[in-house]
């Protein structure tokens, strides 16, 4: 398949497929092995094709089913020195790492990635943007504020990925402990559906096709409220569409 197609997305896994007839990446995998070969199935693209995984960051949800599947497919794992470390002491085995430098594009196939900072709770977190086929996408999730740097890197995407995390009045009602609530609703946690309208708002522009909205909680969030949410800020309609957990998304054919 040529195209986009988050498979998973939220607390409990994360991972997308990303390719062309060349160059067939996941971006995170967050969820088992046997999860990830079920739904890249599912848009008839076997695991067995893939040919790198590209890590934002160290947390769990986004690295899960990782060291089987390098181990297993002896492909390359991309990432940046810091999460490198932190991949190294979570690993029993060392993965064959390509390491990237946050902040300078490198190309793998026919994709050019560009790895750029988010403010999150891990060492060096980043976001991404890919270019392949004339196309440009933006990755952007697990940041608890939106800098000058974000919103420069995801101008002029036809696609885009952005984290619509929580609502804020579900994270102060929900049963989780304060130092949860601080996390989420703090700089380095995670990015509230208002504050993703608000990203969205500034960056949108004629050309852009689609828009996930990305890394939803199940417990302080729903996807209706997300989409409505998202919607009120918006002065002109603008095609969106939920990343689910449970489920492979709309997959974009390019």
């Amino acid at each position: 398949m040529k195209g986009f197609c988050p498979l998973a997305s939220g607390s409990k896994g994360n991972c997308l497929y990303l390719g062309t007839e060349k160059t067939k990446l996941l971006i995170d995998m967050g969820i088992s092995f046997k999860a990830v070969k079920e739904r890249l199935a599912k848009i008839a693209v076997s695991i067995y094709e893939i040919d790198a995984v590209l890590i934002s960051h160290e947390h769990t949800d986004h690295i899960r089913g990782v060291q089987k599947l390098c181990s297993d497919l002896n492909i390359p794992l991309f990432s940046n020195s810091e999460t490198a470390k932190a991949l190294m002491q979570l690993f029993d085995h060392k993965p064959r790492f390509k390491i990237f430098s946050t902040g300078e594009s490198f190309e793998f196939g026919d994709i050019k990635i560009h790895p750029f900072t988010v403010q999150h709770d891990t060492l060096d977190p980043v976001a991404f943007t890919c270019e392949l086929l004339g196309i440009k996408i933006g990755i952007c999730t697990d940041l608890g504020f939106v800098t000058t740097l974000v919103k420069a890197h995801l101008q002029n995407c036809h696609y885009l990925y952005l984290e619509a995390n929580h609502e804020p009045s579900m994270v102060h009602a929900c049963g989780r402990p304060p130092f949860y609530k601080q996390r989420v609703l703090g700089r380095q946690g995670h990015l509230s559906n208002e504050m993703c309208a608000k990203l969205l708002k500034e960056i949108k522009h004629p050309q852009l096709k689609h828009v996930y909205l990305a890394h939803l909680s199940s417990e302080c969030n729903h996807p209706d409220v997300a989409l409505q949410k998202v919607r009120e800020h918006l002065e002109e309609h603008v095609s969106l569409s939920i990343a689910y957990q449970e489920k492979v998304s709309r997959a974009i054919v390019f």
